[in-house]
């Protein structure tokens, strides 16, 4: 029987194991970054985007046309198309911008949110998220990074350092999905350089909009463990 109970032991020691792991989970990133594309959102930039939006369903876009050119924050962000009709909130730095001023574009329409090296924002979400992606424009060129801090629901952060593109007019996609938390809030502080970012099309999904099977489901390593020890069990039973 000592094999048995080695097996049985073995089973514990993966599920502990996959228990661990499911704990010490991180958001699943997706980044691309091009060097100068010339005014529309580059080709590494558009595959990340598109990855990112594979795994999500019945998410909306907020494209910032509704505002006007000089507006500043707080900004109410709606996502049309959503289907969990999600709201957030700008406030801090930054305004509206039209056109395309030194590098920095809109990657959709002609709007999107510029704000200086050196100022914050931070996007505030009446319901929490768990998926959140951006496309940025002209970041880099300067020298200029930011760090983007995601504060969870019990209020933990974790923190992303954003660098781009040392080329003028470059553009960017960043993007998470975490399947096994949520978050309230995130904040885009501005950390070295004396850059001007450009910020556009942001999307944002809830735990409901990720599709399963692309993203590893809560429990799901669990599940696997303790499959193994029903089976090491079923397995004694027949040996009695």
């Amino acid at each position: 029987m000592s094999h048995v109970y080695k097996l049985l032991g073995a089973a514990a020691a993966v599920t502990m194991m996959l228990s661990a792991t499911q704990v010490s989970a991180v958001p699943v990133v997706y980044e691309g970054v091009d060097n100068s594309p010339g005014g529309v959102l580059g080709v590494n930039s558009t595959a990340a985007r598109n990855n990112f939006l594979s795994n999500l369903s019945g998410v909306g876009t907020e494209d910032f046309e509704s505002f006007a050119d000089g507006d500043i924050p707080p900004l109410n962000l709606n996502f049309p198309g959503s289907s969990s009709g999600l709201t957030a909130v700008l406030s801090g730095g930054g305004e509206i911008e039209t056109g395309t001023p030194a590098g920095r574009f809109a990657t959709s329409g002609s709007n999107f949110v510029e704000i200086n090296s050196g100022n914050n924002f931070q996007i505030s979400f009446g319901t929490a998220i768990s998926a959140f992606g951006f496309n940025g424009t002209d970041i880099g060129d300067f020298s200029g990074q930011f760090t983007l801090v995601l504060t969870d629901i019990l209020n933990q952060t974790t923190s992303y350092d954003i660098d781009g593109s040392s080329t003028s007019g470059s553009s960017l996609f960043w993007g998470f999905i975490d399947s096994n938390n949520s978050y309230t809030n995130i904040a885009f502080t501005s950390t070295t350089g004396s850059d001007i970012l450009g910020f556009d099309d942001m999307t944002i999904g809830d735990a409901e909009q990720i599709i399963t099977g692309e993203v590893p489901e809560p429990g799901t390593l669990t599940l696997i463990g303790l499959g193994l020890l029903a089976f090491g069990r079923r397995f004694i039973s027949k040996a009695k």
